[in-house]
């Protein structure tokens, strides 16, 4: 590809109609969820797959919708999932002691998990555990995808560590409101619990060690087109 069509595609992709970056603020810790925020977890959640509403935690509700084999689950079983394992107090706000997640948390199985907030919000924390490479988190606002992040992006080398390692509260800040997320796994699994958040972007705490911290901007997903008709050029 030479300079001139490198520069053409990228004045294309800035001057796009469809573009639109969401920047978002990453970190992973082990510190508990801060005060003043909607707390969710999952343990009204009747076992085994789920859709529906639930009204759950201190604080808060959202819609829970499940796809294909996503469903609540309770311990954790060989090759389709693994409890989280709170560390450092992460669990204090819902009543969860340190060590492996004794509580119902959600599992994407090869499928999704929808968090729909009924509002714009522009911070989520969430209990991730087990963290791998084909995890992923979209970003929406009245059904247009912002943006998303994988488990790569969360945790530096993530491989699936089902201990204490493997398991992060990653707390996630937007510069733009979503009301809707996506949890999602092309591959057996993708847990978590324990979710906070609020219409307010906060501050990320500091990263744990192997933990990555960064910012960067995904545009909406109109502009695939246009960077595919660059690739192919």
């Amino acid at each position: 590809m030479n300079k001139y069509l490198v520069t053409s595609c990228l004045l294309a992709l800035a001057s796009s109609q469809l573009t639109q970056a969401i920047t978002f603020s990453i970190s992973g810790a082990v510190g508990g969820a801060p005060t003043g925020v909607n707390y969710l977890n999952f343990d009204d959640l009747t076992l085994g797959s789920q859709a529906g509403t639930t009204t759950a935690g201190p604080s808060g509700s959202a819609m829970v919708t499940t796809t294909s084999d996503a469903k609540a689950v309770l311990g954790s079983l060989s090759g389709q999932y693994a409890a989280p394992f709170l560390s450092g107090g992460n669990g204090a706000g819902f009543g969860n002691a340190n060590g492996v997640d004794m509580t119902t948390y959600l599992s994407t199985g090869i499928g999704g998990v929808s968090l729909d907030f009924g509002g714009s919000q522009q911070y989520i924390r969430l209990l991730w555990g087990s963290i791998d490479l084909y995890n992923s988190l979209e970003f929406y606002q009245n059904n247009v995808l912002l943006g998303s992040i994988t488990g790569g992006q969360v945790l530096a080398g993530a491989n699936g560590d089902q201990g204490v390692n493997g398991t992060l509260y990653v707390n996630i800040s937007t510069d733009m409101g979503f009301d809707r997320v996506v949890a999602k796994s092309s591959q057996y699994a993708f847990e978590f619990d324990n979710v906070a958040y609020t219409s307010t972007a906060l501050p990320s705490p500091v990263p744990d060690g192997g933990a990555l911290a960064g910012v960067f901007s995904l545009a909406l997903i109109g502009m695939a087109g246009v960077a595919r008709r660059c690739r192919q050029s």
